[in-house]
């Protein structure tokens, strides 16, 4: 019976090694079709260019969308954000980090907790009100937390944290 269950052992091994190239090939991002709007890096393990993964627009959209509505101190009404749960995004970037870098169009720079995004669901957001945002009104993305559903957010520590202009982000 020793010998059979020794056996099993190493069946079992090899078909863990067959099945593993095949999972991380799944693990690649495909280079973006248009222009970059983002760039990763940092401690990530998932690439499509040396040290980063970028991504256009359309591969944001691919990750999943959700939305909600929410008030902020940047609008006069409630407004509709619709985009990557940031969750998603450092899952598929393989994320091993702690925080991130994130660093706007206008140098603007802020870090901000790993932790937050599964606290608080936060997303990047790419639309505004079911229209893309344009650089000239806090797009393409933001980091935009559901405000209204957690009195604490309501705080200069995470209106800080909510970056609009987001062209780069650090993992680290």
């Amino acid at each position: 019976m020793h010998t059979r269950r020794s056996a099993l052992l190493l069946v079992g091994a090899a078909v863990l090694t067959v099945n593993a190239p095949a999972a991380v090939s799944q693990r690649t991002l495909a280079l973006p079709a248009d222009k970059a709007i983002l760039t990763i890096s940092g401690k990530i393990s998932v690439t499509n260019r040396p040290g980063q993964a970028v991504f256009d627009r359309a591969m944001l959209e691919q990750l999943g969308m959700i939305g909600f509505e929410t008030t902020t101190p940047w609008y006069s009404t409630k407004v509709k954000f619709e985009g990557v749960p940031m969750r998603a995004l450092l899952q598929a970037v393989g994320a091993a980090g702690q925080s991130l870098s994130v660093t706007a169009l206008n140098d603007y720079k802020t870090v901000i907790p790993i932790e937050d995004f599964e606290k608080y669901n936060a997303i990047l957001a790419i639309k505004r009100d079911n229209q893309y945002m344009p650089i000239s009104d806090k797009g393409p993305l933001f980091i935009v937390y559901p405000f209204d559903a957690h009195a604490e957010l309501k705080n200069q520590k995470f209106y800080s944290r909510s970056a609009w202009q987001v062209a780069k982000i650090e993992i680290n």
